[in-house]
C-alpha cells in the first residue's frame, strides 16, 4: 500500500465529499496523535492501533484540552456534529489511506458516542439554578451567590 501524504489525502476528499472542513481533518489527524501518545505513553510503537471507542474518547479529551468552552462552536464550524461525523471522516482518511484499519474496525464504531451537547457544554454549565432578577420586560442574570447585604442595609 504506498504511503499517501496527508494533505493530497485530505485535497482528495475535499474534492467529492463537501460536508467537513479540512482544519477538521487536521484536528483528526492530531487527535488520533493524540490518543496513541495518551494510551501508550512513552513506549515506541511505531503502528499503533486505535479504536474507533478510543479515538473517540482521545478526540473528546483533546478537543477540550485545546479548546475548552469552545469547543463545540469550533467543531460545529468544521462540521463535525457528533461521533458518527468523526467516524464519516476517519472512513474517508481511511478510503484515501491516510488512515489504516484493523479487521475489526466498523463505521458503527462511532455511532454510539454521547451527544456533543452534553460532552462539551455540560462541563462548563453552572453547578446550581442561574437567579434572574425581572427588568422591565427583561429577565437579566444576576450572581449566582447569596446576596451579602440585606434590604434595610442597601437604603
Amino acid at each position: 500500500m504506498p504511503n499517501i501524504q496527508f494533505e493530497d489525502a485530505v485535497s482528495a476528499i475535499l474534492a467529492k465529499d463537501f460536508r467537513f472542513k479540512k482544519d477538521g481533518y487536521y484536528f483528526i489527524k492530531d487527535s488520533l496523535d493524540f490518543t496513541v501518545k495518551a494510551l501508550h505513553d512513552d513506549e515506541l510503537i511505531g503502528q499503533a492501533h486505535v479504536s474507533g471507542a478510543e479515538l473517540l474518547e482521545g478526540f473528546k479529551d483533546f478537543a477540550m484540552k485545546e479548546f475548552g468552552s469552545m469547543a463545540l462552536p469550533v467543531l460545529e464550524s468544521w462540521g463535525i456534529h457528533s461521533g458518527k461525523d468523526v467516524g464519516a471522516m476517519v472512513y474517508n482518511l481511511i478510503n484515501e489511506k491516510a488512515f489504516g484499519r484493523s479487521e475489526e474496525d466498523h463505521p458503527t464504531d462511532f455511532e454510539n458516542f454521547q451527544p456533543f451537547e452534553r460532552v462539551f457544554r455540560d462541563p462548563y454549565s453552572p453547578s446550581r439554578p442561574v437567579l434572574t432578577t425581572q427588568v422591565g420586560t427583561l429577565a437579566v442574570a444576576t450572581a449566582n451567590q447569596p446576596a451579602t447585604q440585606t434590604k434595610r442595609e442597601l437604603t
